[in-house]
């Protein structure tokens, strides 16, 4: 089983990073952020729980993102393994990664940090666009779409997260700085972690992941 697990910042890119591992792989992109809109949208208990914490830029408490995970991965698409995105945020969630791990024999992880300044991630967050439909990813400056307020891809319409304003940006920075930065040294004491500059081109960026991928698996 391989997986990965794509580390960094609120808004470095990971996002848009996994989908494209993802396809390259031909392993599942599981994003907690993802599965907690889709229960937001769904009004389900995990999602009305949820909403207040994300609104705020705070993390979900643990108890709630481990089950809904652990639920997602358990699914049988992810029985050859899978690409993690926005998760592990705090050291107990990586703990109860690890000790889930441990019960698969042939389960190999590869831990990828994409490092971008805060200052470029409040920049590109506050101009990220999501679709309503098909939740491909726009930018106002960086990727505009052909017809604004819609998406290219399906022509479903285009909106702004609450949580990528640039209040909501910062504050979810000075969290991911406080609990979730120090996975950086978890992972690394493990000879896990593989670092790669995200401050570049998104094409360059993924170069780097997919050739970090293929060389951990002697491809």
């Amino acid at each position: 089983m391989d997986v990965v697990i794509l580390m960094g910042a609120p808004g470095a890119g990971k996002g848009t990073q996994a989908m494209r591992l993802s396809e390259f792989a031909s392993l599942p992109h599981v994003s907690t952020g993802d599965l907690f809109r889709d229960n937001l949208k769904r009004e389900t208990k995990l999602g009305t729980e949820a909403k207040g914490y994300m609104e705020s830029g705070k993390l979900v408490p643990d108890a709630l993102v481990l089950d809904m995970l652990f639920d997602r991965v358990a699914k049988p698409d992810c029985a050859e393994g899978y690409i993690l995105d926005g998760f592990p945020r705090t050291l107990p969630q990586a703990e109860a990664l690890e000790k889930r791990l441990a019960e698969v024999p042939d389960a190999s992880v590869q831990v990828l940090d994409i490092e971008v300044a805060d200052e470029v991630i409040v920049e590109r967050a506050s101009g990220r666009l999501l679709c309503r439909s098909c939740d491909s990813i726009k930018h106002k400056t960086f990727s505009p779409p052909r017809a604004e307020g819609v998406c290219d891809a399906c022509g479903g319409e285009l909106y702004q997260r609450e949580d990528d304003r640039p209040e909501v940006v910062s504050e979810r920075l000075a969290v991911y700085h406080e609990q979730t930065a120090p996975l950086v040294g978890y992972y690394d004491e493990r000879g896990l972690l593989a670092r790669v500059d995200g401050g570049r081109s998104p094409d360059d960026v993924f170069a780097s992941l997919r050739g970090l991928y293929r060389r951990r698996r002697g491809a």
